[in-house]
């Protein structure tokens, strides 16, 4: 027996899917930025690039903003309750029919394994990639200071928090199909209903 519940506010649908697009359109750019192909040529890519990084920001601001004005933040406080439980469950247990051994509600949205990961992004990856990437956008601003690292250390730690973005981009988007039906977690993003056992 199934139950549906409204899991997911307006803004946190509009949030997601906007920062998907931004990061997408990022990565995208990058990768033109560093030569790995030509769509819009270097100069554009990189004016781009920094386009969507201020929109970016923004919207990681206004996020920041709505998750602790509304209390949101403590959906990703870490637990390492029931994560074995969850291991398990995505290493073997979705593959030989285990029931899920997590049950999402308005209070806890996301899985102890969820919350590990949003917190190495919020803690780790964003913070790479904010102060990298301005950084780079700053430099002629900085690099004659005593201290300044070479430009290319600055550029391969951006580029390093882009690899480990576009990995966790992979992993959420493979996930987000492990869903009773493979589109189940992608509709529930979309209209805010997650449908629970």
């Amino acid at each position: 027996m199934s139950e549906r519940i409204y899991i997911f506010k307006r803004f946190e649908r509009f949030w997601h899917w906007t920062q998907a697009l931004l990061i997408i359109a990022m990565l995208i750019t990058g990768f033109e930025i560093h030569g790995s192909w030509q769509l819009v040529g270097f100069e554009r890519a990189t004016s781009a690039h920094a386009v969507l990084a201020w929109a970016l920001i923004v919207l990681w601001l206004f996020a920041i903003f709505w998750h602790f004005t509304t209390g949101e933040w403590r959906q990703y406080l870490p637990t390492l309750k029931n994560v074995d439980a969850m291991f398990r469950y995505y290493v073997l247990g979705i593959f030989t029919g285990m029931p899920h051994p997590f049950r999402a509600t308005q209070l806890k949205k996301h899985n102890p394994l969820q919350r590990l990961a949003y917190l190495l992004v919020k803690l780790a990856i964003h913070p790479l990639l904010w102060l990298s990437g301005l950084a780079l956008l700053y430099y002629p601003l900085w690099r004659d200071a005593a201290a300044a690292p070479p430009l290319a250390t600055v550029a391969l730690l951006h580029t390093l928090g882009a690899f480990m973005m576009l990995v966790f981009l992979i992993a959420h988007v493979y996930l987000a199909t492990t869903g009773h039906t493979p589109l189940a977690h992608i509709k529930a993003m979309l209209t805010g209903w997650e449908e629970v056992e």
